[in-house]
């Protein structure tokens, strides 16, 4: 069931831009990384503190129907906020990857499982490995799963 509620854009403009866009086509359109030609998703949860909808793009990693959503934050030392909405709200979920969203389950993996998966996000968008490298945290892999 698709989520409901009040949809807050995000505040940085080309992040409010692509997801509109990518929207709009059914996932034509805005399904890159800029100009890298390497695909992404939309991930749709919701705030953890406010309640409302939140949007944004990740790299597409994709396996088995599952899906991997790196908290890397380009390295950062602090998760970026939606870690924290998924981890609240991880049954609230819906990506998109393509014409219409699906509802999601997410969760956080670790040991073999998450090597596996760090693997696979490393082979679809290898600065991933640059961006463990530059902080001091393990950077989060959540898997989504079809609800």
């Amino acid at each position: 069931m698709p989520l409901q509620g009040e949809y807050e854009p995000s505040p940085l403009d080309w992040v409010r831009e692509q997801v509109a866009e990518y929207e709009r086509s059914g996932g034509t359109r805005a399904n890159t990384l800029r100009d890298t030609g390497l695909a992404v998703i939309i991930v749709t949860c919701r705030g953890r503190r406010s309640g409302k909808i939140r949007k944004f793009a990740l790299m597409r990693v994709e396996h088995g129907g599952e899906y991997a959503l790196v908290a890397s934050k380009g390295g950062a030392p602090e998760n970026p906020t939606w870690y924290a909405n998924l981890m609240a709200h991880p049954d609230q979920v819906m990506i998109q990857d393509g014409p219409a969203p699906v509802d999601m389950v997410v969760r956080e993996v670790f040991g073999e499982e998450r090597a596996a998966w760090w693997e696979r996000a490393v082979a679809a968008y290898p600065p991933y490995a640059e961006y463990q490298a530059r902080t001091g945290r393990q950077i989060p892999v959540l898997v989504a799963r079809p609800a």
